[in-house]
């Protein structure tokens, strides 16, 4: 028998500036951003988080992956002078390595705080919550280096909060609050900065209590119909709530709606 191996697996021998935790009783991974001060995200590093992505959206023991850091800062953003080290071909997968929390059929949270910029922002609006400290920070800051954002960072935020307020953002490279995100949609919640912490704690174990298989269909219906037309939306809806209609969740949540007690789903 052919053993098969992935042609990148030697990436994910050593961790470049990060490392992953998986409780498996928790049923929860951390991917945490570890290069403080400001854990600046490498070149090399981006291909590995997207492989991590990967890898923990087909661990059995994960339900919920959390991106994170260490210290008082989530990211100020890329190694600048590896973007002109970098090839033409390389930098043209930046926005493929950064879209995975989005291509992940799992709830990804993003817990941010201090300085959020450039990279650290693309990653964290690609993923499906962002929980921000009041001590947070969000920027695109690249018209500063005669740049524009290449990881889809200007695109996803004008979907979420429009056009107007992006080229405010993206053509001043200027600098919003977590409470100001909060206020324009793009944060899920903004918190003190001692209880992110116990935010995201609580936020992973009530989207554990979900079924597996309603959540991941919900999650790829959202992002499938993002730019479809309403009618195209709802037509596709229609398909997968008949889907979920056979499945073994769906029944168990209506007997235990019936038998008023709390539901087991085994995401099936």
């Amino acid at each position: 028998m052919t053993t098969l191996r992935h042609p990148a697996q030697h990436l994910l021998e050593n961790l470049d500036g990060f490392r992953v935790e998986i409780d498996a009783d928790k049923q929860r991974a951390d991917i945490v951003l570890a290069r403080p001060p400001f854990n600046i995200i490498s070149m090399p590093e981006r291909d590995q988080l997207r492989l991590v992505f990967e890898a923990l959206d087909e661990d059995e023991r994960v339900r919920v992956i959390v991106l994170r850091a260490e210290g008082e800062h989530f990211s100020s953003g890329g190694d600048i002078k590896g973007f002109l080290e970098a090839t033409p071909e390389h930098v043209s997968k930046l926005a493929w390595n950064v879209a995975a929390p989005a291509r992940c059929s799992k709830p990804v949270i993003a817990a941010n705080r201090g300085y959020t910029f450039g990279v650290g922002f693309e990653i964290s609006l690609a993923c499906d919550f962002r929980l921000a400290s009041v001590t947070t920070q969000y920027a695109l800051p690249e018209q500063k280096l005669g740049q524009i954002p290449g990881s889809g960072g200007s695109a996803r935020l004008q979907k979420m909060v429009g056009i107007t307020r992006t080229k405010d953002v993206v053509m001043r490279s200027r600098r919003i609050s977590g409470q100001q995100a909060y206020d324009w949609g793009l944060a899920t919640e903004v918190v003190p900065d001692a209880e992110l912490e116990n935010a995201t704690a609580g936020l992973v174990a009530e989207l554990v209590g979900f079924s597996p298989i309603a959540q991941r269909t919900a999650k790829k219906l959202l992002n499938d119909t993002e730019d479809a037309s309403l009618s195209a939306s709802i037509e596709l809806e229609g398909h997968c709530y008949s889907r979920l209609r056979s499945s073994d969740d769906f029944r168990e949540g209506v007997e235990a709606f019936h038998g008023k007690r709390a539901p087991v789903f085994r995401g099936r």
